[in-house]
């Protein structure tokens, strides 16, 4: 078995309560089965609480309630209970491996960790170069899917990460010729040829954008679940930045390494890579400082599955995220 993760990866560290933010603030705790049956049946005043707090939903699974906008086992230290008082172990599987993300395509496994906790979102920010780590981890599982078609996702994949790390063009014409590029590798997948030209992208590209206010883009995001009030007051009153900052390549690259190989399961490239593009226009026109308006981002968007499937098929039907409006922005 393969595993693979950005050298920074095993950088990552909780750093409690120094933290800016809280993966204990404003999100329901989903509790694995095998967790949830060991607090039923744990003694003692931690176990009363978390019996009085644990619930299941209509679909079977399992929750921590949030009261007063925090999870119940947060302390004020920024410490959890169920951590102080009986280990790391004791954690559900959530909160063990929050921020860290792990994808197993079954013959190999990628790891990388989450823009929506601060501290990996300065982990990412600022390791723009970072190389992956191989590893040989015994076992072996058969994959789900045709070789040759991982494989060509995971060239094309390189390929994107190239055109997002040249800096001999402007972060504008990045992420055009990405998006573009997204439909290139769209058609290779689906058996189609093409050799991948710039230049003839840059200027296809000019001749089909539209005008495009940004505030339709606020309106559709405004439209999905909003889970802080200090989400809402961005896209209500965004800032847009002077400059289109460097560090939206870093953006996109964090989107290219977390959503590109996830196109195996439905051969569908194209609804993530404008789901990327789009979220880097977003974060450029919301304003202040990138890192911690990315990270906001990947809080409110990444991290509810419903906000992602909402853009998934916006990518295709909202007019908000049409290419011509899309490219319009960039242009």
């Amino acid at each position: 078995m393969l595993l693979r993760y950005p050298a920074y990866f095993e950088d990552f560290r909780c750093i409690a309560e120094r933290c800016t933010d809280s993966c204990c603030k404003e999100w329901e705790v989903l509790v694995d089965d095998s967790a949830a049956q060991a607090y039923l049946t744990l003694p003692g005043a931690l176990g009363e609480d978390l019996r009085r707090y644990l619930y299941q939903d209509e679909a079977g699974e399992w929750y921590l309630k949030i009261t007063d906008g925090r999870c119940p086992m947060w302390r004020q230290d920024g410490l959890c209970r169920i951590q102080a008082d009986l280990g790391h172990d004791a954690l559900c599987e959530t909160c063990r491996e929050f921020p860290r993300l792990t994808h197993d395509y079954g013959d190999f496994v990628e790891r990388g960790l989450e823009l929506s906790c601060p501290e990996a979102a300065r982990i990412i920010f600022g390791n723009p170069d970072a190389p992956w780590v191989e590893q040989q981890l015994p076992g072996q599982e058969a994959a789900e899917y045709e070789p040759e078609d991982m494989h060509l996702l995971l060239q094309t994949r390189e390929k994107m990460c190239d055109i997002l790390k040249d800096t001999g063009r402007s972060v504008q014409e990045t992420l055009i010729l990405a998006l573009l590029y997204g439909y290139q590798a769209q058609s290779a997948l689906d058996g189609g040829e093409g050799e991948w030209d710039a230049d003839r992208a840059l200027a296809f590209a000019r001749g089909l954008a539209k005008p495009s206010e940004a505030s339709e883009l606020m309106e559709f995001y405004r439209g999905l679940e909003i889970l802080t009030s200090a989400w809402a007051d961005r896209l209500a009153q965004p800032k847009v930045a002077a400059q289109w900052d460097e560090k939206l390549r870093t953006l996109a690259l964090y989107g290219v390494q977390r959503y590109w190989l996830q196109a195996i399961s439905d051969f569908d490239l194209v609804s993530r890579v404008k789901m990327i593009i789009a979220s880097c226009i977003l974060v450029h026109h919301l304003g202040g400082d990138l890192v911690q308006t990315a990270q906001l981002y990947a809080k409110e968007i990444e991290n509810n599955a419903d906000n992602v499937d909402a853009v998934l098929d916006g990518a295709y039907t909202h007019p908000a995220l049409t290419d011509e409006k899309l490219l319009g922005l960039l242009l």
